[in-house]
């Protein structure tokens, strides 16, 4: 097992990370329990030593059953991170209930990291306003969280002034070869980086949309390397930054346990020539959107109601990765009132656009492509 050491802790921490957001599940819903003690303890046993989970991770299962399966192990041989839900209090006293309940759950006298959850502009400053960080700050000083932290998704400039905001002891952030310039980014991992904060990495594999994808793009890994995973193309990106302390996989299945232990056991980051091929890869991933939409929203209002560029963006993305999952979650929260099939073709929008697109003909194969998802 690959591990990163640091320093100002003077703890060796594994450089995979055991998620537990995507745990195994029966055909009734529930977590498969027998699978996923055995996929756990397989990943402890080759070295895996930080167990990521949160307070709302599979409707508020992960967290306790983590804690049941966690009690064989000495509480000194892991690291156990966890998250503060910022949505689910209005006050410092119901945030610390929380954070006590979370201990109970965990069956634990402390969490080795905990976060602030899914950090954005507005919890953020919730946060300020409750004084939750002097809350946590105050518990680390009692020893019932080592280190504090907050993960995120928003933009870069919210990312700069949270870090600059408060001593953490470390961040998380979403960060894969596909999505460098998304949220905070290859330059939110380089400035905690200047800053000397360890940076935990999630989505590495982005949900899972980089273990798989059209036979086109695979046969560019494949010529490369053709007993490499495509999984581990992901992993062996993020692992080649020297400041991420640990990266988080949602692994589900026993076989992507196994898999991502083979990247890890002898693990080396991707030579000259391979980063070479991945942007290689990456370019025909790029080739594949239908569209150059950019998000301007010049477009918009739409006289309808229809978010035109959430549909372009959907319908971009699904043909990227030739992959309904990576926008099933978007178009199934998108409101019927906003979707491409409530156009009426008056034409605004494409007087406006400065990309000069066809919009009303794109809204109609970009609803032809997604209203699948709604039979899934």
């Amino acid at each position: 097992m690959e591990y990163r050491y640091i320093k100002q802790w003077d703890s060796r921490v594994s450089l995979l990370g055991f998620g537990c957001m995507r745990f195994p599940q029966l055909e009734n819903g529930e977590i498969d329990e027998i699978q996923t003690e055995k996929m756990l303890d397989k990943a402890i046993q080759e070295g895996v030593n930080y167990i990521d989970t949160a307070y709302p991770y599979l409707d508020g299962k992960s967290e306790p059953l983590v804690g049941r399966l966690l009690k064989k192990y000495d509480r000194s041989s892991y690291f156990l991170a966890t998250k503060l839900p910022i949505y689910a209090f209005e006050s410092e006293a119901e945030a610390y209930k929380i954070f006590h309940e979370q201990l109970k759950r965990l069956q634990t006298d402390y969490v080795d990291f905990y976060l602030l959850h899914a950090m954005n502009q507005s919890r953020w400053e919730k946060c300020k306003k409750l004084r939750i960080l002097e809350m946590c700050e105050k518990l680390k000083k009692e020893g019932k969280i080592r280190h504090f932290g907050f993960s995120f998704h928003d933009r870069f400039e919210v990312f700069e002034d949270m870090i600059h905001s408060h001593p953490w002891d470390f961040c998380q952030i979403q960060l894969n070869y596909m999505d460098v310039a998304e949220q905070a980014g290859i330059k939110g991992y380089e400035l905690a980086k200047n800053l000397g904060i360890p940076v935990v990495v999630m989505e590495p594999l982005k949900g899972g949309s980089l273990t798989q994808f059209s036979k086109d793009v695979e046969e560019i890994f494949k010529k490369e390397n053709p007993t490499q995973s495509i999984a581990s193309w992901g992993l062996r990106f993020i692992g080649g930054l020297d400041h991420v302390m640990v990266m988080l996989s949602g692994m589900s299945t026993y076989e992507q346990v196994l898999d991502n232990l083979k990247t890890f056991s002898s693990f080396q980051p991707l030579s000259t020539k391979e980063q070479k091929v991945l942007n290689q890869a990456i370019l025909q991933i790029e080739s594949r959107v239908k569209n150059g939409c950019t998000g301007c929203r010049y477009c918009m209002p739409c006289p309808k109601g229809v978010d035109i560029p959430q549909n372009f963006y959907l319908w971009n993305r699904q043909s990227m990765y030739d992959n309904y999952r990576v926008v099933s979650y978007g178009w199934k929260n998108l409101p019927l009132e906003k979707r491409a099939n409530q156009c009426i073709g008056c034409g605004k929008c494409e007087k406006v656009c400065p990309q000069h697109l066809s919009i009303r003909e794109d809204l109609k194969k970009a609803y032809e492509t997604l209203k699948v998802i709604d039979e899934m």
